[in-house]
């Protein structure tokens, strides 16, 4: 059997943007292959802080149709949505009575969020989500989670658990491991290239949407801040260009170097405008795609009731080991 591979993305936009598609997204889809993959919308997630309904409903079947539109297969790995699958929660309720509230205090996120807003602002559902997140991995038995370095401490608190839960009360989870894909380039924001590009950013003037229409794109590339002198070349002191060379690189497959040797000599102004055609030239195909998609709304909800129905198969069998393990009496008709 192939080892079992766990990830989400949250539907926190209207669009995906290039970084959530260059760091995670466009890795899901050749893991689909290797692994067999569960991949999920943590809508519940998405409530913690504070949410519009209408447009957290509108974002899922968006997110899910762009999941789609970049190569996810769902017949090759399972996509769903974790509201639907139940036992996420239940599981959530488990794990967070053999959590000690210190061991939650330390989150990297509670803290930030702590420190910037004042912990009374915070809700027990944000401070619960790592939890959260642990029974995300937990109930699917998954064997690895593709994470970045910044979610490398979430990772650890799930196998905490895990563990945790294995010694007191028998044998029940795999103990997952961190699928770190060293080689991900990290995109920064075009306006602020010592930040990572996010929907959370100030000004979405440096945030390339992949759903993003190609005058748009352009534009923001265009406007791309810069650095002194004229050399195309990847430099700890040129941010901006090196960020614009990783963007390039990594969507052609060419090395920085190759590129580099291209514009020697050449302006920043012929750079961006061939990185522009690059970008446009990459995403256009998806959104293209997600329009289709989209366009067939029967299609899109059949995608999204199998992927509850694997998905659910899957944590249902879980939960009825958790369930037995910890004392509970079985569901009726069970």
């Amino acid at each position: 059997m192939k080892p079992r591979v766990l990830s989400g993305i949250q539907p926190t936009s209207d669009s995906f943007h290039l970084g959530n598609y260059i760091g995670a997204v466009r890795n899901w889809v050749s893991m689909q292959d290797e692994f067999d993959a569960f991949y999920f919308i943590p809508d519940l997630h998405s409530i913690t802080m504070g949410h519009d309904p209408v447009a957290l409903r509108s974002r899922t079947r968006a997110s899910v149709a762009q999941l789609l539109a970049v190569g996810l297969d769902p017949k090759r790995c399972t996509v769903f949505v974790q509201s639907h699958v139940p036992e996420h929660a239940e599981l959530g309720w488990v794990l967070g009575c053999i959590t000690g509230f210190g061991e939650a205090s330390r989150m990297t996120q509670f803290k930030d969020r702590s420190v910037r807003s004042g912990a009374e602002s915070v809700t027990v559902g944000f401070f619960n989500y790592p939890i959260l997140q642990a029974a995300d991995v937990l109930i699917y038995q998954a064997d690895k989670v593709p994470v970045g370095e910044d979610q490398r401490q979430h990772i650890e608190l799930t196998r905490d658990l895990a563990q945790r839960f294995n010694t007191r009360f028998g044998q029940t989870f795999t103990v997952p491991e961190p699928h770190i894909l060293k080689a991900t380039a990290k995109i920064l924001d075009l306006q602020d290239p010592a930040a990572k590009m996010s929907k959370s950013a100030a000004s979405q003037a440096g945030v390339l949407d992949l759903l993003e229409e190609p005058a748009s794109l352009r534009k923001k590339i265009r406007s791309a801040v810069t650095d002194t002198g004229r050399e195309v070349r990847a430099d700890d002191g040129k941010p901006g260009i090196t960020n614009l060379l990783t963007i390039a690189a990594v969507l052609t497959g060419r090395a920085v170097a190759e590129l580099e040797e291209d514009f020697l000599g050449k302006g920043y102004g012929d750079f961006k405008a061939e990185v522009a055609e690059i970008v446009v030239e990459h995403v256009t195909p998806i959104r293209e795609r997600y329009d289709e998609i989209v366009a067939d709304p029967a299609y899109l909800d059949a995608v999204v009731a199998d992927g509850a129905a694997r998905a659910g198969a899957v944590a249902r069998e879980t939960m009825a080991v958790v369930r037995e393990r910890v004392g509970f009496l079985p569901l009726p008709g069970a």
